[in-house]
């Protein structure tokens, strides 16, 4: 059963780190795009769905099958786990200024420029860089 458990944290993480990676790349965009287009009102619909239908319920799932994983295999307290649940604590909160970016281009109240978001879009890359490494090689 633990292995089941371990494939659906990964599935997961993938499906939470797409969204995490593709909103901000849907944000370069739209915030190129001008307001009340036909193009600005197709990146909200795309956005809205992104976040409620992918990233949301698999930020959840990750949470809940990690805490599963790490319970399963006595994980609490290794200082790695530690470190990477402080990542992914800062993604989860990532997570949560996209989702008030969402709702910002949803009122058609952008004040972030195109390259903004190209810049913050690097960032759970190098997260998910460092959980990775904490995960595999456990440093300490």
């Amino acid at each position: 059963m633990i292995l089941w458990i371990k494939a659906a944290h990964i599935i997961s993480v993938i499906s939470w780190m797409v969204g995490l990676l593709y909103l901000p790349r849907l944000f370069v965009y739209h915030s190129e795009a001008e307001i009340g287009s036909k193009l600005s009102e197709t990146f909200k619909t795309m956005e809205k769905r992104l976040l409620k239908i992918i990233m949301t319920p698999a930020m959840i799932s990750t949470w809940i099958f990690g805490i599963w994983t790490a319970e399963a295999f006595s994980l609490w307290g290794k200082k790695w786990l530690m470190a990477k649940l402080v990542l992914v604590l800062i993604l989860t909160g990532y997570h949560g200024l996209l989702s008030g970016w969402v709702k910002m281009f949803a009122a058609d109240n952008n004040q972030k420029s195109s390259r903004f978001y190209r810049i913050v879009n690097e960032y759970p890359t190098v997260a998910v860089v460092g959980i990775i490494i904490l995960v595999v090689v456990k440093p300490f």
